[in-house]
């Protein structure tokens, strides 16, 4: 009998409580059992589910626990006093800054501890070891030796839960909202356990004010309900999990070992992987809180629909990237001005570019970069804002690189992202006779490079370039031939939003599409665009994929070295000959992601449609479509249970 309460109540490393285990689900039933009694008492309900969230965090994170009601206890007292000075003082000021040290601080701790500990390196030559001060405090405490004190452990979600009480306390600065009066109501809004340890991030604004409202759950939400734990199940289990352990991980963990064609694929594969992953949490999330009568907002929609960066970032992680917008992007002057922020990040970066990279060259081309775009803004009035606004975004891309961790392969993802979204901002305005010239330029220059430094890297560019101005010179001859459409032209989806339906405002300088054959041209340009960022979006991932599940010891040498062989291996010669042998091999892996990106794909009304119609249901005939979903599941569960991909960061 002890040992059955030990295992049921004890922390275990090995097995966290997640989504995917039955256990996670009996703990669940529990919870929803008793939640059935005390839902209808507001004050009641809200205690019962934040013990149970610490309940939860505790079998997810062991005594990590502690930093989360270190920082609920501070920031709710901070925000007391915050409320009561007047707006716009000093004092009130002072408290924000008070509470964002300490959140980041210990942020910065158990998340950058070792790289500060590089830079310091760098800095002074001196080696600083990295130990657990918390850990140590706790030896001190308990007059033993039972923490480890050599190595720091990431909390569990300490990413999420800490930028979610960051924009509480801002959004009392500002007035957004007003303070939670009771420290318990304001624990189970910090800790609610479905969203906890992966997101979504939820703003005080969205969340605080349904913790006043009496529990109401209809028959249909019920069914929408039950249909997004499923689905999220579906997704994490078979599109995520069978294709990592029986294709993907293999690939990444030895590139060396496998052909060109098979890290490729690995690749592709990944970003449904990735996808799949985080987006099945959040659907289970959502599912889960709703059950409760809690509304989690979305955190995905559709991102491999996005016809350029900029759209996909609208699509892809929303809570994060409304987050980095309104506490970061905003504040550093927007798409306005720059602001002491802009120079700040500029030269801050530029000194992590010198301590990750060791070379002076790479710090010097960033600083120069930002110089020069903030002089030709200076001198040239006409584009101050437009350059103030890719500075800035470039700024927030970033810093959402380091957000995922301090390695030299998150920041350059970031920084692809944030180059991407600034390419498209200007490829968007170009006429059509400059985006070929331009694309024409950059074919050449890589074939030129291929030619006299053959190296994996430049091959790779060389081909994607060579088809990107493929595709520029077919819509160029296109439009050279279609009378008033050489200037700027409309977006893919603007064109195709006029197709199907909408009228063209009278004196619109756009060209009105009236022809199904201009129809058909707009919706392959979509295609065509919409494949060309998921291509770039894909590649942007090597880097991240290369610098997740890593010691932070070792992570910054370990994801170069690992991103290096893959490169090496796509950009070397192919043996075609082994290309369908491969196929064969892993046709199960295949058909799952081409079957879950054509899902992907789908449009959204058709989803809606199935998504009502299973909620619509009879309960026993739902009852037997989950029944059978989770005997399909089944068969796709591996030995090993697979952590969700963002329980890291």
């Amino acid at each position: 009998m002890r040992e059955m309460l030990e295992k049921l109540f004890a922390y275990d490393p090995s097995s966290p409580l997640i989504f995917t285990q039955f256990y996670f689900w009996a703990f669940f039933g529990v919870v929803y059992a008793l939640f059935a009694l005390v839902g209808s008492r507001r004050h009641m309900r809200n205690v019962f589910l934040f013990f149970a969230s610490l309940f939860f965090y505790y079998k997810t994170s062991g005594l990590s626990i502690l930093i989360l009601l270190f920082v609920i206890c501070s920031d709710f007292f901070i925000a007391g006093r915050m409320s009561r000075r007047p707006q716009g003082s000093w004092s009130r000021k002072a408290w924000l800054i008070l509470s964002v040290c300490i959140d980041l601080g210990l942020l910065c701790y158990f998340k950058y501890a070792y790289f500060l500990a590089d830079v310091l390196h760098s800095l002074t030559g001196t080696e600083f070891k990295v130990v657990d001060v918390f850990a140590q405090l706790g030896n001190m405490i308990t007059g033993s030796e039972r923490f480890d004190v050599d190595k720091i452990v990431l909390p569990v979600g300490i990413s999420f839960f800490i930028f979610q009480i960051i924009s509480y306390s801002v959004d009392v600065y500002r007035g957004d909202v007003k303070p939670v009066k009771n420290i318990l109501d304001f624990g189970f809004y910090v800790s609610f356990f479905p969203q906890l340890v992966a997101g979504p991030i939820v703003r005080a604004s969205e969340f605080i004010p349904q913790l006043y409202k009496k529990f109401s759950l209809s028959r249909r939400q019920f069914g929408v309900a039950a249909f997004w734990i499923l689905n999220g199940l579906a997704k994490k289990i078979i599109l995520s999990d069978y294709i990592a352990v029986n294709f993907i991980d293999r690939v990444f963990d030895n590139p060396l070992l496998f052909t060109g064609f098979e890290n490729l694929a690995a690749l592709f594969a990944y970003s449904l992987q990735v996808y799949a992953d985080f987006s099945g949490y959040t659907d289970i999330a959502i599912g889960v809180a709703m059950l409760m009568g809690f509304y989690l907002p979305v955190n995905f929609n559709s991102p491999y629909k996005a016809p350029n960066p900029q759209d996909f970032w609208r699509r892809w992680h929303m809570s994060l990237s409304r987050w980095l917008r309104s506490y970061l992007y905003i504040p550093l002057g927007g798409n306005r001005n720059a602001s002491f922020g802009t120079y700040f990040w500029i030269v801050l970066f530029a000194l992590i570019a010198l301590i990750l990279s060791g070379s002076w060259i790479v710090s010097v081309v960033l600083v120069a970069f930002g110089a020069a775009m903030l002089l030709l803004a200076h001198f040239k009035q006409s584009s101050r804002k437009k350059l103030f606004s890719n500075i800035n975004r470039f700024i927030t891309m970033l810093f959402g690189g380091m957000w995922h961790g301090a390695s030299w392969n998150f920041i350059i993802w970031g920084g692809l992202n944030g180059i991407g979204m600034i390419i498209y901002i200007l490829w968007k305005d170009m006429k059509w006779g400059l985006r070929l010239l331009l694309t024409g330029l950059c074919a050449i220059g890589l074939a030129a490079l291929c030619r006299f430094e053959p190296q994996p890297v430049w091959r790779i560019l060389s081909v994607w370039m060579a088809v990107v101005f493929a595709g520029t010179l077919v819509r160029f001859i296109y439009h050279l031939f279609r009378p008033g459409a050489m200037g700027a032209p409309s977006s893919g989806m603007d064109s195709v939003r006029m197709c199907i339906g909408s009228t063209p405002v009278k004196g619109s300088k756009r060209v009105s599409i009236t022809s199904r054959r201009d129809c058909a041209t707009a919706w392959l340009g979509t295609v065509w665009a919409i494949a060309q960022t998921f291509t770039f979006i894909t590649f942007t991932r090597l880097f991240f994929r290369s610098g997740s599940n890593l010691d932070p010891a070792t992570a910054n040498q370990v994801a170069w070295e690992t991103a290096r062989n893959m490169v090496s291996q796509i950009g070397s010669p192919w043996d075609v000959s082994l290309i369908p042998d491969i196929c064969a091999g892993y046709w199960k892996v295949f058909v799952l992601v081409i079957a879950g990106m054509v899902i992907h794909l789908l449009p959204a009304r058709w989803k809606r449609r199935y998504r009502l119609g299973f909620a619509k249901l009879p309960l026993p005939l739902m009852a037997l479509a989950a029944a059978l979903v989770v005997f399909v599941l089944y068969q796709f569960v591996t030995a090993d249970t697979q952590p969700f991909i963002y329980f890291q960061f």
